[in-house]
Formats: structure tokens, C-alpha cells, sequence
């Protein structure tokens, strides 16, 4: 979780947060320059017109092609800057509806994703939570997603459009009436489905927190973006559209997710383009694109080059192969076809690690239901409890609890999430104050940078006596 916006945020904070997130660019943007829009969509703008008004968005790959992207591209972040349509009174009393969809724990303590949609109407309402559920369903099959679904909480806020379906559906003549003003064709791409970031700011902003954003488009239309500028006022990492009825439309999403949560960089590149034929740039900050071949990578001990030789779920072994950030040559990615080259792939082994840094960078292993610090009594028959979500991975794997009383491991408390004064054996004449404490620690095996593994874990104490 980021720090929670209030719920009465207002159209001009709002405004101000998009203007901090278009002058804030991605932590790798110098590693992953934008690629020229040629090759993946001739004629779309890059950079025209106000600077200050665009917004660099992702264009999802071919439908009937494998890749996943096909580079990025400079887009109004405004959309089509549609004026907001008037609705009625009974419309204006289900808009901006915020409904709690997946309750896993305090918003404190969980990733929230907020899932918006657009091109429903007040009656459509029912179906938008129905599609909301069923592409969240589709992400959490994709690992890590699978395994730390408890991690997460999932809302939905109702943005009421006047018409059903959205712009450019089924052809680029088509508009509709719609709150968020989602489009197909944007940047003259028929793929590129792109929104007025405003208006998705303003709704994100009615839930409790929002940690990552997905819009859905009521379209059956193969077609998504990502928006992957984070916004530190609302607190997202990114932003993903995606088509409600287009089940590659949620690979597309997924992807996404790994450059938002993951801050992974693409790792497919443009054979045959002009300027990226070979990187000749300093080396990447993303976690799965080096300079280094895998023989240097082991001897540096740089990057992931604690997985090489490891089995990927994505098939084939982690190694260093050419081609990846957009560049055909003089950048390595860990395996030939993962995810963030091809849609319908599992992350890679490096990748997985990288999704869950960024899972526990808004989730925490465990909260404290009996408030840390207080002090707890015997005769009060007082009991410290704590809430651990629990694991859904195919391994079995869960977090580890340990108790300990003025340092001493109590390993007969060892898993327990409540442990009475009355439990920890202190002598019939002791008055003293006692220091009890509990760590929470994921000792996944999905984990090998120290530095990550570090981030992975929380303690909490309390005081106690007779």
C-alpha cells in the first residue's frame, strides 16, 4: 500500500497528480529508450504537439502474432479530451460506487488493485463486476499471482458511461458516450486502447488505496495499453486496459503488471530496424536485461546470475540470450521466451523474483491484530494475535511465524498466530516487564537476492508481565 488519498480528493488534485506523473519518467526509462514507432504502427504520433500533455504508453503486440509488445509510444494523455457526459439522477447514484471484491486483510497490509470500467451503463453494472471477477481470475493463474493471491485485495469502482461499449468498437468510426473515454485506434494503432488518464485518476482515487489499476473495456475487441508512469499522490504503480471479453487482452495486462510491479524490462527487440540493431548504452537498471554474457555475469556476480543454469517454468534454462530492451544485439534477457517477450508464457525464474519484490513493496507478511507496543497482562488473560495470509502455491510453502520472550526462540509456539500471557511460562513471583516479540518471514526458494529476501519479512512486540 502507498500513502491512502482521501476519498474526497477533488477534479484538480487529481489533475495535479497526472501532471507529477508525466514529468516523473519509469525507473529504467534511460536503459529502455522508446523504440520508433515505424515498425510497430507507421504514421502514430511520437511526441507531437504539448509535451506536457502526452503520456508514453506501451502498444500491445499483434493479435495473431506471439510477442508481446510492439514498443511504446507518446499518446494525449487526455484521450480525446471528450467532455464528461451528464447523467441522470439514478445514474449519478450508482457512479463512483466502490465495492470490495476480494477481501484478503487491512488495506495497509495488501496490494490493491482497482479495477475500473468502461463502456457500461448503470444496468451493465452487474456484468462489469462479473468481467472484474473473471480477469482477476485469469491474472491470479499466472505465478507468482497464483501463489500470493492472499496479498492482495481487489476493488471495483463503478464509472457509469451513457453508452455500452467503447470508441472504435467495431470500427474506428464508432463513438460512444462512455466515462473514462476508452478508444481502440489510438495513435492510428486499432490495438492501442487508450483512456483519458484523468478520469481514471479520479476514479481510482474513490477506493481506499490503489496500488495498481486495470481498466476494462465492455469490448470483446483484442486491444489494451499500458500505462506505466507511477503516481505517487494516488499511489499506483501503473495503469493496464484491457478488453473485458478478450481473454489475450488479459495476457496483455498481465505483461504490463511485470514493467509496473516487476519494473521489468521488455525483452523482446525489432529485427531489421534501424537504430537498434546493437546496444552500445551503459548498463541497464532493469533485473532482466545486461550487457554481460553469462560467463561475465557469473564471474561479476551481477545480475541474475544466481539463477544461471536453473530450470525456468517458462522452458529451458536460464542462461544469457541475445536479444532483448528492443535491441537485437549488445543486450542479454535470462531466457529465450518468457512473458515479457511472449503473451502466453510464465515469467522467468528472475522475473518471478522481480514480481514478488514488487508484491511485498505494497503487501506486508503479516499484521498485527493485538496493536504492536501495548502492553499485554496474565490476569487481564491478555493474547498477542497477528494475521498471516496464507500461500496458494502448488509447493505447499507458507510463511514462517516465530515467538520469541526477551530474545528466547519459543519454538513450541513456532506457526502460531495467537499466543496468550498465560502460554509463556513466567514464574509466580516475577512483577518483571518482559519483552514479547514475532517474526514473520517468506523463505520462498522463488527469492535468491539477499537484498529482496531482506524485504520479505516483519516483527512486531509487546510488553508483558503477571
Amino acid at each position: 500500500m502507498r500513502t491512502t488519498l482521501r476519498r474526497t480528493l477533488t477534479a484538480a488534485g487529481v489533475a495535479t497528480a497526472v501532471a507529477a506523473a508525466l514529468t516523473a519518467g519509469p525507473g529504467t526509462a534511460a536503459a529502455r529508450p522508446a523504440p520508433p514507432t515505424a515498425p510497430a504502427a507507421p504514421g502514430a504520433p511520437a511526441g507531437v504537439g504539448d509535451p506536457a500533455a502526452l503520456v508514453e504508453v506501451e502498444i500491445p503486440g499483434p493479435e495473431h502474432g506471439a510477442v508481446a509488445g510492439s514498443g511504446h509510444v507518446s499518446v494525449p494523455a487526455a484521450g480525446r479530451d471528450r467532455p464528461t457526459a451528464r447523467l441522470s439522477a439514478a445514474e449519478d447514484r450508482v457512479d463512483g460506487t466502490v465495492t470490495k471484491l476480494i477481501d484478503t486483510g487491512p488495506t495497509a497490509d495488501r496490494l490493491d488493485v482497482v479495477v475500473i470500467g468502461d463502456g457500461y451503463t448503470a444496468a451493465d453494472m452487474p456484468r462489469f463486476r462479473t468481467d472484474a471477477r473473471e480477469k482477476w481470475a485469469e491474472v491470479a493463474a499466472v505465478e507468482p499471482y497464483t501463489t500470493y493471491q492472499g496479498l492482495f485485495n481487489v476493488w471495483t469502482v463503478d464509472a457509469v458511461s451513457r453508452d455500452s461499449g467503447v470508441s472504435g468498437d467495431p470500427d474506428r468510426a464508432t463513438v460512444r458516450d462512455t466515462a473514462l473515454g476508452a478508444y481502440f485506434w489510438c495513435g492510428d494503432i486499432e490495438r492501442l486502447l487508450c483512456v483519458d488518464q484523468d478520469k481514471v485518476d479520479a476514479y481510482a482515487a474513490l477506493a481506499p488505496d490503489a496500488d495498481l489499476v486495470l481498466v476494462l473495456a465492455d469490448s470483446a475487441k483484442y486491444g489494451g495499453a499500458g500505462y506505466n508512469e507511477p503516481n505517487a499522490d494516488i499511489g499506483y504503480d501503473g495503469i493496464a486496459t484491457a478488453s473485458a471479453g478478450n481473454a489475450k487482452s488479459g495476457q496483455v495486462a498481465i505483461h504490463e503488471t511485470g514493467h509496473s510491479l516487476g519494473r521489468l524490462a521488455d525483452e523482446y527487440f525489432y529485427p531489421g530496424t534501424p537504430g537498434y540493431e546493437r546496444y552500445t548504452g551503459k548498463e541497464p537498471g532493469d533485473p532482466n536485461t545486461s550487457t554481460l554474457d553469462a560467463a561475465r555475469m557469473a564471474e561479476r556476480r551481477a545480475k541474475w546470475y544466481r539463477w544461471l543454469g536453473e530450470e525456468s517454468p517458462d522452458g529451458g534454462t536460464v542462461g544469457a540470450y541475445e536479444g532483448g530492451g528492443y535491441y537485437v544485439s549488445g543486450l542479454y534477457r535470462p531466457t529465450d521466451n518468457s512473458l515479457m517477450r511472449v503473451l502466453d508464457r510464465p515469467f522467468n525464474l528472475p522475473g518471478v523474483e522481480a514480481m514478488i519484490a514488487g508484491f511485498y513493496r505494497h503487501a506486508a507478511p503479516a499484521t498485527a491484530l493485538t496493536p504492536a507496543g501495548g502492553t499485554l497482562t496474565l490476569r487481564a488473560d491478555a493474547a498477542a494475535r497477528i494475521a498471516v495470509p496464507r500461500l496458494t502455491g502448488a509447493d505447499g510453502h507458507q510463511l514462517t511465524v516465530r515467538w520469541f520472550l526477551d530474545g528466547r526462540e519459543l519454538r513450541h509456539l513456532a506457526g502460531r498466530t495467537e499466543v496468550r500471557v498465560a502460554q509463556l511460562g513466567l514464574r509466580p513471583y516475577d512483577f518483571r516487564s518482559h519483552k514479547l516479540s514475532v517474526t514473520v518471514v517468506d523463505r520462498t526458494s522463488s527469492v535468491r537476492d539477499p537484498a529482496v529476501a531482506e524485504t520479505l519479512r516483519t516483527a512486531f512486540d509487546w510488553r508483558v508481565r503477571r
